[in-house]
This record gives C-alpha cells, sequence and structure tokens, in this order.
C-alpha cells in the first residue's frame, strides 16, 4: 500500500463510510432504502485505502451521508452521533494522513449540534462538521440554527453540507441522488443566501456538492428576484442592510466537490459561474460503487485541463488552502 502525501495525489472532502451499528439503526428507523437507493453499501477501510492507491487518493475526507443521525428522537440521535464520530475519528487516528472526518452534527437539535460540534473540534481532531441539506424540512437558513452558526463562524468551522431527500418526494420510486439531491443542494444554499447566513456570519467555509447542482444555472435568476421582487421597497435589501452582495458573490464565496458527473457540461459550468479557486475533489465513494468512481476519475484525467494546471493538482491545492491541517497529516481542531 502506498504512501502518498496530499501534496502528491487528491484530496477526497466527498467520501463516506458506514458501520454496523449505524445501518442497523437506520433500518430499525425505516430506511430500508434510503433515499430510494436499493440498499445500504458496505465499508471498511482496507479496502477503501486499496481503491484510494489505484484512484491515486491521498486523504479522504470520511463523513455519513444521507440519512444522517437523526431519526426523530434527540437523545437517540445524540447518542448515535457520538457513536459513528468516534468511529471516523478512530479511523482517522489510525490512518494519519490517509484518512480524515468531518463529524456528523444531530440537526434539527441544536443544543445537541453545539455539544457535539464542540466535542468533534476539540477532542476528535474533527477536520470540520457535516449537516444535512435539510433537517426534518428544515433549511439552513432557518433561525433556529442561528447559535449553531454563531458558534461554528467563531470558530471559523468547515462545515460540509451533503445533500438529502426533500420531505415531499415529487418524484416517487426514483433514488433521489438522481434528481431531488442537487435540487434540495440549491435549496439550502438559496435558504443561506435569502436569510442571511452567509453574510451575518462568513467565518464559516462551506462545501457544497456535486459540482454545485443546479446553482450555477440559478445563480443569475435568484439575484434577479432578490433585487427586483425580494428586495424591500425595490431598492434590493436584504437583512436589514443596503450593501448586500449580490448572490453570484455570495455563491462564489462557497467552495464545491466533483462528486458525481463533472465532465463534460457540469465543470465548465461552474468555472464559469464562481471560478476555480474553491474547486474540490469528491469521489463520493462508498455510495458510489468502485466501477462508478473509477469511470468518474477518468472522466477528470481525460478532460480539458485547467490552463497550467490539471484538474488533480489544482483541486488538490485548493484542499490544502481550505484544510491546511491536511499537508502535516494532522487533523485541525
Amino acid at each position: 500500500m502506498s504512501e502518498r502525501t496530499p501534496a502528491e495525489g487528491l484530496v477526497d472532502v466527498h467520501a463516506h463510510f458506514v458501520t454496523d451499528g449505524y445501518v442497523a439503526a437506520a433500518r430499525a428507523a425505516g430506511h430500508l432504502q434510503p433515499d430510494g437507493m436499493p440498499g445500504w453499501p458496505r465499508w471498511d477501510a482496507a479496502t477503501h485505502l486499496e481503491l484510494m492507491d489505484e484512484w491515486g487518493v491521498a486523504t479522504s475526507i470520511l463523513s455519513i451521508s444521507s440519512p444522517g443521525v437523526h431519526f426523530g428522537d434527540d437523545r437517540a440521535a445524540r447518542a448515535l452521533c457520538r457513536e459513528v464520530n468516534d468511529a471516523g475519528a478512530r479511523v482517522a487516528r489510525r490512518h494519519p494522513g490517509r484518512f480524515g472526518h468531518f463529524a456528523s452534527l444531530p440537526l434539527p437539535d441544536v443544543e445537541g449540534a453545539l455539544a457535539e460540534a464542540a466535542r468533534a473540534l476539540d477532542e476528535l481532531g474533527s477536520h470540520g462538521l457535516a449537516v444535512l441539506s435539510n433537517a426534518g424540512g428544515a433549511y439552513l437558513g432557518a433561525a433556529r440554527f442561528a447559535p449553531l452558526w454563531a458558534e461554528l463562524d467563531r470558530r471559523g468551522a468547515v462545515v460540509f453540507v451533503h445533500p438529502t431527500s426533500p420531505c415531499h418526494d415529487p418524484v416517487p420510486r426514483r433514488p433521489r441522488p438522481m434528481m431531488e439531491f442537487v435540487f434540495d443542494s440549491a435549496r439550502a444554499a438559496a435558504d443561506l443566501v435569502f436569510n442571511g447566513v452567509l453574510t451575518r456570519w462568513p467565518r464559516i467555509r462551506w462545501i457544497f456538492t456535486h459540482g454545485g447542482g443546479s446553482l450555477p444555472l440559478l445563480a443569475d435568476r435568484m439575484e434577479l428576484f432578490r433585487t427586483v421582487f425580494l428586495g424591500r421597497d425595490g431598492q434590493g435589501l436584504q437583512d436589514g442592510r443596503p450593501d448586500v452582495p449580490a448572490v453570484q458573490q455570495q455563491l462564489a464565496g462557497l467552495w464545491w466537490d466533483l462528486a458525481g458527473t463533472p465532465f463534460p457540461h457540469q465543470v465548465p459550468a461552474l468555472v464559469s459561474a464562481f471560478g476555480s479557486r474553491r474547486i474540490l475533489y469528491g469521489s463520493d465513494y462508498c455510495w458510489t460503487p468502485p466501477a462508478g468512481t473509477a469511470a468518474q476519475v477518468a472522466s477528470i484525467d481525460e478532460a480539458p485541463q485547467p490552463p497550467g494546471t490539471t484538474w488533480r493538482a489544482l483541486t488538490t491545492s485548493n484542499a490544502l488552502r481550505l484544510l491546511p491541517a491536511l499537508g502535516t497529516g494532522a487533523a485541525s481542531g
């Protein structure tokens, strides 16, 4: 097994793991076909490391995917959250430099999320926090989440936003990751914009997935509605201030991973809308099977490369700016 450093290989910010206990808890809560998918994947660190070496991935940041850890009971969610975060942190400690960890939070339980965020960042050494695009139908701009964002802004924390199913599935019997995930990411980002979260707490470093989903195409339309229809007295005011940046400018401050189908169409649209300095690599393994991840990596390598560099080098250098502790093989905290 090779021992690549992050400077020599891809940094995968969108990599998932599961544990037997987590899958059992999710199934007991009724998630037999999570988000309309056929079933649950299997995961173990040894297999993941072998595949990382095949794909040229130096470091993978592990997180729990949808449906998350909150299945209706705050106390149970807090316990499951601690369980999966302890498991992810153990993997990162056993394989320094190869694995990192984004800790889950038990939203919509804000009190529990505040406690677990502090534990993850201060005790477990997690690189950041993972949240879903909505928590029981509450999107990320909801007023109830303000204490959490204030604390994470104080810390300058990284927050990885993973999409999940909307509360009302418009197309039953189809896997929600196929289409609904990208739209729910857009809903979450729009909620952050229009509720002033991005401007009120600018030190949070948000990662959104799947090449921005539909956001590169929607940003201009969102700005049109913000200035023409949603402004106060036609002045385009938001959050009570006249100096709010345009939607495009706010979204350009987010970070974006390449999970899914980045080429031939999605990444050019993303770069055109928001630039390339915040684009990161993401595989979506283990929910994306190895063959799918291999094909995605091949598409990145075979695509037209950015001027003066490669997608591998660009996304890795971006990742090391976002998460400088990766370059030392140590978690931040």
